[in-house]
């Protein structure tokens, strides 16, 4: 399997598939394909991680694209930012916000993710659940805006806004805290909380969400009394 990422802010993957390579998406996820492809609607991993699914905002059934000669076919982010391809080890997991999943190769498994931090679920923009994407295989997620890379080393604290994480490893943990400072939580335009992720592992962050995106165009917008 080959692939690359085109588009720039509006990017789309573009995979090239040898006879017999199968590439899942969420229920119609494929933007355009060229070549011998089969189509299947199916629900992966069972009941169970299909319900999960619907928890953070996929579809029950999945699509598998199976080439039946070479093959190409593209997926596209549905907001204008970035996408992220990882290559997952067996039992090798990402934790990414909720309806980021593009695609994958088969063999990835994705499943619901819970916080078990309370404070984290509550207070956090990242809410209690993500999603957990499962090895071995390839990825393709997508994040909001521009994506920013760290390599935390052990116990190393990354500090940012509520909503900002896109997807970390699992050996990272994430928490929230609260401002510190009453003049800062009144007048310093931050918010009341920050996410706090600790190492070590990768962590992709993003700049713009469609949350802020919909706070900033709410004042342009005409409201019939």
């Amino acid at each position: 399997m080959r692939y690359s990422i085109e588009g720039g802010t509006l990017p789309a993957v573009i995979i090239q598939l040898d006879p017999g390579e199968t590439i899942l998406s969420e229920s119609g996820g494929r933007t355009w394909s060229r070549g011998p492809i089969v189509t299947e609607a199916k629900a992966e991993g069972g009941v169970g991680k299909s319900l999960g699914r619907l928890f953070t905002g996929e579809s029950l059934f999945m699509s598998r694209y199976t080439a039946q000669g070479p093959a190409e076919i593209a997926f596209s982010s549905s907001f204008p930012g970035s996408i992220v391809a990882r290559a997952l080890q067996p039992g090798e997991s990402v934790i990414c916000q909720k309806s980021s999943f593009l695609c994958a190769t088969a063999g990835v498994e994705l499943a619901v993710h819970f916080q078990k931090k309370l404070g984290a679920g509550l207070a956090g923009g990242e809410g209690f659940i993500m999603q957990r994407v499962t090895g071995p295989g390839m990825v393709f997620l997508e994040v909001d805006g521009h994506c920013q890379e760290y390599d935390l080393a052990p116990g190393e604290p990354l500090i940012c806004d509520t909503g900002v994480l896109a997807i970390m490893d699992a050996t990272c943990q994430m928490d929230v805290q609260m401002v510190k400072g009453v003049k800062n939580v009144l007048f310093g335009g931050e918010g009341i909380f920050d996410t706090v992720i600790t190492g070590p592992g990768k962590v992709h962050l993003q700049t713009m969400t469609i949350a802020k995106l919909a706070k900033l165009m709410i004042p342009f917008l005409p409201f019939k009394k």
